[in-house]
């Protein structure tokens, strides 16, 4: 059942909009055959909302990769820097909560180390249809060059940032985890003072012993709902993990293809001497940054999926 709502979720928005799209033609016959060219404004405004609704049809047919529909787990990680390194980490996650809550996703903090002047890392759930789809090209480091506000000599610095996006896996993909792979650590939760001090080891945290993973959850009161939480995203990781050691040998010959680029960042965040956001790997870009970190990065992942399915193809031809 769960698979047929997503089918009919991606077929029935393309029918509705084929009947929609027939009801303008025959309006637009009715105008031209009664020459009333008062119906233009009203031909114009409905012509503009189904071009609205095709965009977005026409991005969600490119999300169709196993787990795109899935929801997602987006982990951001300070880089080295200090208190710069994490004020963009706190940065970034302020611009996917923004992202998340334009586009009516829900969002759930499940775990979150602060430090001077931002944050060290944090794990949040992001839950909704395509949730894994469209942010899954966020994976990679984020670059922000500016003017510091710690630098009380006002300098340029450049900070980065560590972005990776796993898919919430359902009971229908099997991940296998053997018990004498895993280690169990518990902790006492940290937090605000007072009546929120945890008193006992609530938190988890799991270590994955032939890959090194390593996840933990500290959220709930409960060590149970933790340890459940965090066996979640150590599945998601694992997946995450398989899959690219499939796909290590195309990418050896994808690599080739690719151009050669300064460091190993994804994105570019320029706030001084001028303003832009630059995707390294799309070439997309904006000098709009405050509506980027508004969380406006609909145009950057729409861009990263129509890279994705044009190389695909070619991957495809060569093959062939």
């Amino acid at each position: 059942m769960s698979e047929l709502k997503v089918l009919r979720s991606r077929v029935e928005p393309w029918r509705e909009l084929q009947t929609d799209i027939e009801d303008l033609q025959a309006l637009y016959d009715l105008a031209e055959e009664a020459e009333d060219e008062q119906m233009t404004d009203e031909i114009d405004s409905v012509y503009q909302k189904l071009s609205e609704r095709f965009e977005k049809l026409n991005v969600l047919h490119l999300l169709s990769g196993e787990v795109d529909a899935n929801d997602a787990f987006l982990t951001i990680h300070a880089g080295a820097g200090g208190t710069e390194a994490c004020d963009w980490a706190q940065m970034l996650t302020r611009m996917y909560l923004r992202w998340a809550e334009r586009n009516d996703y829900k969002t759930e903090t499940l775990d979150m180390l602060e430090a001077d002047g931002g944050i060290k890392s944090i794990t949040l759930k992001v839950s909704g249809e395509y949730a894994f789809g469209f942010l899954k090209g966020e994976n990679g480091i984020h670059r922000l060059v500016r003017i510091s506000p710690f630098d009380s000599n006002a300098r340029r610095h450049t900070s980065f940032t560590s972005v990776y996006v796993f898919p919430v896996l359902d009971d229908t993909i099997e991940v296998e985890i053997r018990p004498e792979d895993l280690r169990v650590d518990t902790y006492r939760a940290g937090g605000a003072g007072g009546q929120h001090v945890n008193k006992t080891d609530s938190a988890v945290r799991l270590t994955h012993l032939p890959t090194g993973i390593v996840v933990a959850c500290q959220n709930e009161r409960s060590q149970i709902s933790n340890r459940a939480t965090a066996m979640a995203i150590l599945k998601a990781r694992l997946y995450e993990y398989y899959r690219e050691e499939k796909e290590k040998d195309n990418q050896k010959f994808a690599a080739e293809k690719k151009d050669i680029s300064w460091g190993n960042q994804i994105r570019s965040y320029v706030f001084q001497p001028y303003t832009m956001v630059k995707d390294h790997r799309t070439k997309y870009e904006t000098g709009n940054i405050q509506a980027v970190m508004d969380g406006d990065i609909d145009g950057f992942m729409e861009e990263y999926l129509q890279k994705n399915v044009l190389e695909a193809s070619a991957d495809e031809d060569d093959f062939i």
